[in-house]
């Protein structure tokens, strides 16, 4: 085993080995993030940005670390910057810089006449040419990396998933990007120098991602990535010793080997456990036996003596399919009373009977209630979504007209997994929601003024202005101190349920059983007809908007229990996918526009409805995480538009119908 350790008796080799373990533990703690989050790209690109600045740097004899450092400062900068122009998705802005950064390096190295050989060296690593004073710069890389993953762990993650998560639960997602380029940027900085700008990227992806095959955890993905690194490190100086092959390309392409090994280790292991191990046919003797044993068996066994009730799995709803993502679909009513649901997944459209006098569209995420002055109908669209906090179950079932309701004059509906409220003008009409699931409507009685189903009790509003809490079955349990006149619009949040009041809104949440009441007023005195009296926003949401008369859009931000309003003018709709997120409105023009929540500040705009609009049932916007909807009435349309992409217009549903009401459900 002598020529095992051979290498490692000499003292650059030795260098090597503890610089490409060192490199190792700060490319995982990176590199896991950059898989995780899919930024590959732009991981790659910052690779490649460090050119200009290492070559500067060397042509003026300075620190080629320090030029390093500088170059990716200014690339993750420049992507950090046009990253938030909504002209034109992040991934241009990446391609853009790495372009530019690229060619302004190339442009350099061409102009010399002088270091051939550190160019080599810039592109491809020098790990045996390491110094003792490399390795104390890359203990103190690796302490600040490790410092960055434990302290930013919790908001990495939050971002990785949702970044709208991230920022409800109020861990800045902004600047949780920020500090993952920094780490990124670290981690490349203190490669280069060992696999050279054009090899780090595949110091820094390979290890994490071939961790993935072994492991779903962040921190045993980090855990193994250190490990693949640093036998990728060992092994690449063993064989660059004995093979004469340069050190840092034989680092990566060992890093890049053991990705593909834990791929088809993965795939083995898959394909063993699917297999079927065949019991060997049993002869004639031992099937008399055992069927005498049976006998034997069942006569000992005591009379009528049921059978256990099979266990029922987790997450099982009899009549319906679990599925691995969101079954959205729209409910559509036209003014002549036709009524069509569209599966947003398959694209297919189902018809129901009509029902005459059409006046407005609820819907409670489920459910679409189509609305008369007398009457409430309802459909089932066959899609919702159970959260259970941890986890999130996700359903399909057949899509299906349940019947109607005698009661009139709807304004909005709400529920939880007990009850359905269909909310009035001054009264709320209760409904049993596991019989509303299995296809009966069984009402549960009535409340006076606003309730809303909310932490298995009921928050209601009177018409006087009186906050309380009650049973499910309408009983008194405490009022709360909270005002609210002249209650008008209610929206369920991660954070409570909202009601508009004339001078402003009121939040109700509830913490261990404990209900509070908190008024959010208007920053200024606001006329009634600049009220909210209607909110909009993505379920579950906690930022709200609100048509604010002629002057504009109404934002409530429940987290920061405050308001901002967006002087774009006159809209005729308005919502939001939620917190950090654009605004959307659409002017009478047919126009619609991307607001900035912060500023306010138009960001993108796009000609969406080119024919008349009709006053008396004006579009509307749906959002989800992904899309937002627009119904065309005049086109007998819907339009489908990505509202994190310029709002490019995705897809345009063509219907037989005006579609002058609309409600998505599934989500």
């Amino acid at each position: 085993m002598e020529w095992l350790f051979a290498p490692f008796e000499v003292s650059f080799v030795q260098r090597a080995l503890w610089g490409g373990l060192l490199v190792s533990g700060i490319c995982a703690l990176a590199g896991t993030w950059v898989v995780v989050r899919g930024m590959a790209f732009l991981g790659e690109a910052m690779a490649h940005g460090l050119l200009p600045g290492v070559a500067v740097a060397t042509l003026l004899g300075g620190n080629q670390v320090l030029g390093a450092a500088l170059s990716a400062g200014a690339m993750a900068a420049g992507v950090t910057a046009l990253g938030r122009n909504t002209r034109f998705a992040a991934d241009t802005a990446i391609g853009l810089l790495f372009a530019g950064m690229l060619s302004v390096g190339v442009i350099i190295v061409s102009r010399s006449q002088s270091f051939a050989v550190d160019v080599t060296a810039l592109l491809f690593g020098d790990v045996l040419a390491i110094r003792e004073v490399d390795l104390a710069y890359l203990a103190v890389a690796l302490g600040l990396s490790l410092v960055i993953a434990v302290l930013g762990h919790r908001a990495f993650v939050a971002l990785a998933f949702d970044p709208r998560t991230a920022h409800t639960l109020g861990l800045r997602p902004r600047w949780a990007q920020a500090a993952l380029l920094g780490l990124l940027t670290l981690a490349i900085v203190a490669s280069f120098h060992v696999v050279g700008t054009l090899l780090v990227f595949g110091l820094l992806i390979a290890p994490p991602a071939a961790a993935t095959y072994w492991s779903h955890r962040i921190p045993v993905i980090m855990a193994l990535a250190v490990a693949f690194g640093g036998i990728a490190t060992f092994v690449g100086l063993l064989v660059s010793w004995y093979a004469g092959t340069a050190a840092g390309a034989t680092i990566a392409a060992i890093a890049v080997g053991l990705f593909f090994l834990s791929a088809a280790t993965s795939r083995l292991r898959i394909a063993l456990s699917a297999r079927v191990v065949r019991l060997p046919a049993p002869n004639a003797n031992a099937l008399v036996l055992l069927a005498a044993l049976s006998m034997v068996l069942v006569g000992c066994a005591a009379p009528g003596e049921p059978e256990p009730p099979a266990e029922v799995p987790h997450g099982y709803v009899e009549g319906a399919e679990e599925m691995d993502s969101v079954q959205s679909r729209l409910v559509v009513a036209g003014s002549g009373g036709e009524l069509r649901v569209i599966d947003l997944i398959t694209e297919e459209t189902t018809a129901f009977d009509r029902m005459p006098g059409i006046v407005g569209l609820a819907g409670d995420d489920r459910f679409g209630f189509p609305l008369t002055a007398a009457a409430t109908r309802v459909l089932d669209g066959g899609g919702w979504t159970v959260d259970h906090g941890d986890h999130v179950h996700y359903y399909r079932a057949a899509v299906r007209d349940i019947g109607e309701v005698p009661h009139g004059g709807v304004v909005a509906a709400h529920s939880d997994t007990a009850l359905t409220a269909l909310i009035g003008a001054s009264s709320t009409l209760l409904l049993d929601r596991a019989e509303l699931e299995s296809g009966v409507i069984a009402e549960r009685g009535s409340v006076d003024g606003l309730a809303i189903p909310y932490a298995e009790h009921l928050v209601t509003v009177s018409t006087a202005g009186r906050v309380e809490v009650r049973t499910r079955e309408g009983a008194q349990v405490t009022p709360l101190a909270g005002q609210c006149a002249a209650p008008s619009g209610t929206a369920v949040t991660r954070r409570g349920v909202v009601f508009g009041c004339a001078d402003g809104a009121l939040l109700v949440a509830a913490d261990a059983g404990r209900f509070s009441a908190t008024e959010i007023p208007y920053p200024r005195p606001v006329p009634a007809a600049e009220r909210a009296s209607r909110f909009t926003h993505r379920a579950g949401s906690t930022t709200l908007t609100a048509i604010a008369g002629e002057r504009g859009i109404w934002v409530l931000d429940i987290a920061a229990r405050s308001w901002r309003l967006i002087e774009s003018g006159p809209v005729l709709a308005a919502n939001t996918a939620g917190a950090g997120s654009s605004i959307l409105g659409l002017t009478g023009d047919g126009v619609l526009h991307a607001y900035d929540p912060g500023t306010g500040a138009e960001t993108a705009w796009a000609q969406l409805l080119s024919g008349p609009i009709a006053a008396d049932s004006p579009p509307v916007i749906e959002v989800d995480t992904n899309r937002a909807y627009v119904n065309d009435a005049a086109a007998q349309a819907i339009h489908e538009i990505d509202y994190r992409d310029n709002l490019r217009r995705a897809r345009t549903f063509a219907l037989d119908i005006t579609p002058d009401h609309m409600v998505e459900t599934g989500r």
